[in-house]
């Protein structure tokens, strides 16, 4: 008989049904008796100096409530995250073009839009900058501090000064990596309530519903207990609704406050491009050394994010991208240096991969271009260096069993034809290109993932869940992380029913209400699995022993033999022929007066780390990726259309393979839309391209054949030996396809996204 009843199967989406048949109700579904309508009026400029704001056209328009500043806010003016610099709203400096400066309430949604349209900002433009290497001279505007920078780290190892001089082979090179837009199907939405007891219910479209209350306790200076938010169904977040839905929480809460009355916010798709977070651009300096036989000796990186007009989450993505940098590879001596810097535009934060992608395009494509001056095979080179058990990061952490990567690269070797594909369009590819001006190649990248938030983020590493079992053996399970499409109802619908042995059917998550359960952290850094799967572990265990044991009394009492072992396998225990179901169990649970609710709390393992040097543990466990990419390259336009994908994943042990893949189908074409497309244009300060029309990103046409594997290297303190997932996927994917532009046609293109025109331009180059 199988070990699992639920664990590694591929049981059907909890929120499949409600969300196919337009059941589910999103933020934008939210209503209320006397609701109001909120509309942000916003900065129209790089940077302005506040005069004054008026209202006295808004006011002529039908439905017309209020205007709502800064001067309405009851507590700080600061929106507390990692660094409090960024107002809720501001007083006397606009830093960006689509800041909110004041927001508008009127009786209708219609109403809102055209009255903020009427309301004037009078204001005094100021100097800005845009360019965040620029930024960083002594003599440049100051934006925040006095040098503009809002977290630096740095991971020292070894004497790399000394190992470069000694080297065989150096390779130094300089890259950069765009903007990349969340583009969740759902904008940016919430409602909030005021109460009879003069708190507030905010019903929010949001990964991380405790930020939301953090930021609406503060702005509106409530205590916790009068603050109440419950995640709506929430379409799509991929790191954008971490923390800025606070924010708009945050204006709706103030709206409400104003009026005594409901108020929805729901941005349009402008607004969300021009005002929310995005990936960070970044500007990076690389250089690897390696000795004769291809044995990497030093790495050196100086690594910048542009961080926008805030720092918001800038600080947390920076240090996850320093201490990642250097690539999952075994090298003694390594220098880092990351900046996050301050300009003139939107704010960036989390996203998907989080600080990870942006550096790991640019070291794994200088890995090739190693490979390529040592004329070595680039996957030969990769397991000459790359981490194994035992082995040490370049913060010196030892990688503990839990590592496939060497597995993964091998399998990636096979399934994609390497050995033969690899330079497809010399003689020997065994796929000859669509045409004569078109060529083929295949790239590889290797990457790795430190689950959770580490030990920068390490006092957010907790989780609670609260499991009740009630009288006609359903399950309702409260947690803190949130569902936002990646299936996290289903993966802990699965611990949960298999650490009880009740039926999968009988399970069910509840909404996130932050009244119901402990702070949990955010919904990020593929965390959710391992943090709120273990609390919900921690809190079955005492239900679960009291449920075996009541089985083992009624199997008895019905002739079973007490010598032969109890089985428990889909909600059935079982001794020999003899049987209960587990509603039968409950209810005799239930009739002894055993307590049937019980509350769980983990805390993730401690990491010691030294902020100093960057040395020690940086996170607890790892996951690991090896991509290949096989594009094709039409050398008259420079047009690269990606063939297939090879992806081999250690995620830890699958809770279910069915959403495993499709994290991982998702998070692949994810990938290679920001590498290939996604071009977001700022120009003198202003987002010349926020819409999807302007803004190209890849759709189903440009899905490329996927073929993925999954090795599962069972991680000790992971529920069900689990890792983390969600994140994983996407960050090799743009060096991949990078390294495979230059194998089809020559070209190394060292920034992102590869545009036709840059391949171009190389191919002409080479031409010359």
């Amino acid at each position: 008989m199988d070990k699992f009843s639920y664990i590694g199967k591929p049981v059907v989406r909890k929120d499949a049904l409600v969300k196919a048949s337009g059941l589910a109700r999103y933020a934008a579904d939210q209503d209320f008796a006397g609701m109001l309508y909120a509309a942000a009026v916003r900065c129209p400029v790089p940077r302005i100096k506040i005069l004054g704001v008026s209202d006295s056209k808004a006011r002529k328009v039908p439905g017309y409530v209020t205007l709502v500043t800064h001067k309405d806010i009851k507590g700080p003016n600061k929106w507390p995250l990692v660094v409090d610099d960024y107002p809720f709203l501001p007083e006397t400096e606009a830093k960006f073009q689509g800041e909110t400066v004041a927001l508008v309430v009127a009786e209708t949604q219609k109403a809102a839009k055209n009255a903020a349209r009427l309301v004037e900002i009078k204001y005094k433009e100021l100097p800005f900058v845009e360019d965040p290497l620029k930024a960083m001279d002594k003599k440049a505007i100051k934006l925040y501090g006095d040098d503009n920078v809002f977290a630096k780290f740095v991971i020292k190892k070894g004497d790399p000064d000394k190992a470069i001089k000694e080297a065989h082979a150096v390779v130094e090179e300089e890259f950069t990596t765009n903007y990349q837009v969340h583009a969740y199907l759902e904008t940016q939405g919430v409602t909030a309530v005021p109460e009879a007891d003069g708190g507030l219910t905010v019903y929010s479209s949001t990964q991380c519903p405790f930020y939301v209350l953090d930021g609406v306790a503060a702005v509106a200076d409530l205590g916790y207990h009068k603050v109440k938010v419950i995640q709506t169904v929430t379409g799509g977040g991929f790191g954008g609704k971490e923390d800025v839905p606070a924010l708009v929480a945050s204006h709706a809460a103030i709206c409400a406050l104003k009026t005594g009355r409901p108020v929805r916010l729901i941005y349009d798709r402008k607004e969300d491009f021009n005002s929310m977070s995005k990936r960070h651009p970044s500007w990076s300096r690389v250089s690897y050394a390696s000795d004769k036989n291809g044995k990497i000796t030093a790495c050196v990186v100086k690594y910048v994010l542009d961080g926008g007009a805030y720092s918001t989450l800038s600080p947390i993505v920076l240090w996850r991208g320093a201490v990642h940098a250097a690539g999952p590879y075994k090298i003694e001596n390594v220098r880092i240096e990351a900046y996050a810097v301050a300009t003139n535009k939107v704010p960036c934060g989390a996203f998907r991969g989080f600080g990870q992608p942006q550096i790991c395009f640019a070291q794994e494509s200088l890995v090739d271009d190693l490979a390529h001056k040592l004329k070595m095979d680039p996957i030969e080179l990769r397991l000459k260096n790359i981490l194994r058990p035992g082995d040490k990061t370049a913060t010196g952490q030892t990688i503990g069993a839990s590592c496939g990567l060497e597995e993964l690269l091998e399998t990636v070797r096979k399934r994609s034809g390497w050995d033969s594909k690899a330079g497809s369009h010399n003689p020997n590819s065994t796929r000859p290109a669509s045409g004569p001006d078109k060529v083929r190649g295949l790239g590889v990248s290797v990457a790795y993932y430190g689950v959770g938030l580490g030990a920068k983020g390490r006092y957010l590493d907790r989780a609670g869940a609260y499991v009740n079992i009630y009288k006609d053996a359903t399950v309702g399970v409260n947690v803190g992380n949130t569902e936002m499409g990646q299936g996290a109802l289903t993966v802990l619908s699965q611990i949960c029913a298999e650490t009880l042995n009740a039926p999968y059917d009988n399970i069910k998550l509840e909404e996130v209400d932050t009244s119901k359960v402990s702070d949990s952290g955010p919904t990020v850094a593929s965390r959710t699995t391992l943090m709120s799967g273990n609390a919900i572990l921690e809190a079955a265990a005492p239900i679960r022993a009291g449920i075996f044991k009541t089985a083992l009394d009624l199997l008895l009492a019905k002739g079973a033999q007490a010598s032969s072992p109890m089985s428990a396998f889909r909600g059935v225990f079982s001794i020999g022929e003899v049987s209960v179901t587990f509603a039968e169990v409950v209810k005799e649970c239930w009739n002894r007066r055993m307590k049937m609710g019980e509350q769980g709390w983990y805390v993730s393992p401690h990491t010691s780390y030294n902020m100093g040097d960057g040395q020690g543990d940086a996170y607890v466990t790892y996951s690991y990726s090896a991509d290949a990419a096989e594009v094709e390259v039409d050398l008259k336009t420079g047009v690269t259309k990606v063939l297939n994908i090879y992806a081999a994943y250690d995620v830890g042990r699958l809770i279910n393979p069915r959403l495993a893949e499709g994290q991982a189908q998702g998070g692949i074409l994810q990938g290679m839309s920001w590498a290939l497309y996604e071009n977001l244009v700022y120009k003198n300060g202003i987002m010349l391209n926020p819409n999807f029309t302007d803004y190209v990103m890849a759709t189903i046409a440009d899905k490329p054949e996927y073929d993925i594997v999954f090795i599962e290297k069972p991680y000790a303190e992971g529920p069900y030996n689990a890792k983390g997932m969600g994140e994983v996927p996407l960050i090799g994917v743009a060096p991949a396809v990078g390294n495979a532009v230059r194998n089809a046609s020559g070209v190394r293109v060292r920034s992102v996204p590869i545009l036709p025109e840059k391949v171009w331009t190389g191919l002409a180059g080479n031409r010359k």
